[in-house]
């Protein structure tokens, strides 16, 4: 449950099942848990729990849309027209099986065949997750602000979503710390960039090519055009402020380093990815979250240090795709500092722009030490973390320059 103005989260204790037959038995509807005007008046397949052959004739156990387990019924294949769920069964079934455990159907007493516990256990977690997982990505793809698509995917293992996660499209900064400031008026340009543009007025020049490609080195920044120019939503010096432009899946990785994002679509080289976004905090109150999420094993603080070491971004709770990008030491994603209604040079905001081609299913990662610096080594690199020296995470990225920890 969502609080007053978003200011607060609170997860609901009641489970799925408790809600639907609330909602039956008060006539209510609530489409995020599957009560509709039509599923109060109708039956449809939620998903298939078991499976069992009884006097030669076989039954799948049904989990009913809207209506609480209690409700499940055996139905014979021929009262069931959902081919798709049949096939994820099927699948599942066999997933288990081809694991090596104890699976094989079981006989039991009056000629009935039916699934071993486990078996059924598993496939009832399966099916739970799938519709979990899908409607994580439906809430993802509302609250994103950008029209590239963002899909989820877990073929590993029975993990569902991120339970204390909120999606965000920009900084969500603490009490008392201004991320919109010191903008002022923009450009006057009719065709940017021309010689009073908002790079150049900075003292820098543009960042980008004709071909809305990077060109400036690692360490420079990155000043677009605000929301006081005069240059329209097409105007090239416009790339970071309107969100990734390709379609991403979070991806269940297979060698225990949780969730990843690869790309579904071919990135060139110097292309702008994504933003990194969080809660701004300040850098005291980030090495006291520092020390939980060592223990922990997570690492979501990034130091906002292009100018100075007063601010960090923390990922953790609140953040977008990015929450979910690797560590790499050979990363595919380099990271720069951007500034566009804000000219506060403590408060950045931090762009991910593609080091070289990627293949489109191709993981995308970038090294949690970058500081966006030309010339970095691991003894001098801090990056994500602050900076005192805490417990050291052992990286798990497999490179061959691989440095052992990501801190």
């Amino acid at each position: 449950m969502e609080g007053w103005r978003g200011a607060w989260y609170v997860p609901c204790l009641a489970s799925l099942e408790t809600l639907q037959e609330l909602c039956r038995k008060e006539n209510l509807t609530c489409k995020s848990i599957g009560i509709t005007n039509r599923s109060l008046k109708s039956y449809e397949v939620e998903y298939l729990c078991d499976y069992k052959v009884e006097e030669g004739k076989g039954y799948y156990l049904v989990k009913w849309k809207g209506w609480p387990e209690s409700s499940n019924t055996w139905e014979p294949r021929k009262h069931l027209n959902c081919p798709l769920l049949i096939q994820n069964f099927l699948r599942d079934r066999n997933e288990y099986l081809s694991r090596g455990r104890e699976g094989k159907a079981m006989k039991v007493r009056n000629h009935v065949k039916t699934l071993k516990p486990a078996i059924a256990d598993y496939i009832v977690k399966k099916a739970k997750q799938r519709i979990a997982l899908q409607r994580w990505k439906e809430e993802l793809n509302r609250k994103k602000n950008h029209k590239a698509m963002i899909l989820v995917e877990n073929t590993v293992d029975l993990e569902g979503p991120p339970l204390d996660f909120y999606y965000i499209n920009e900084y969500k900064p603490a009490p008392g710390i201004n991320v919109l400031n010191g903008i002022t008026t923009g450009c006057e340009c009719a065709d940017c960039p021309a010689e009073k543009c908002c790079p150049k007025e900075a003292g820098f020049i543009l960042a980008y090519n004709k071909r809305k490609k990077l060109k400036i080195q690692p360490g420079l920044p990155i000043y677009e055009c605000n929301s006081y120019c005069r240059c329209g939503p097409d105007c090239p010096n416009r790339i970071v402020q309107k969100g990734t432009p390709y379609s991403l899946c979070i991806f269940r990785t297979n060698n225990g380093r949780g969730w990843g994002v690869k790309t579904l679509q071919k990135i060139k080289t110097n292309s702008f990815v994504m933003e990194y976004v969080g809660e701004v905090i300040t850098s005291e109150e980030a090495e006291r979250r520092g020390q939980l999420y060592d223990n922990q094993g997570n690492t979501y603080l990034f130091d906002l240090d292009y100018d100075s070491d007063e601010f960090t971004v923390d990922a953790a709770r609140y953040g977008n795709v990015s929450h979910f990008v690797n560590h790499s030491c050979d990363p595919n994603l380099q990271v720069f500092n951007v500034f566009i209604d804000n000219l506060d040079l403590r408060l950045p905001r931090i762009a991910l722009f593609s080091t070289r081609t990627i293949k489109a299913g191709e993981e995308l990662t970038f090294d949690y030490q970058m500081k966006g610096s030309i010339d970095l080594t691991s003894d001098s690199a801090e990056g994500l973390s602050p900076s005192k020296k805490r417990i050291r995470t052992v990286c798990k990225c497999g490179a061959m320059c691989c440095r052992g920890y990501l801190n």
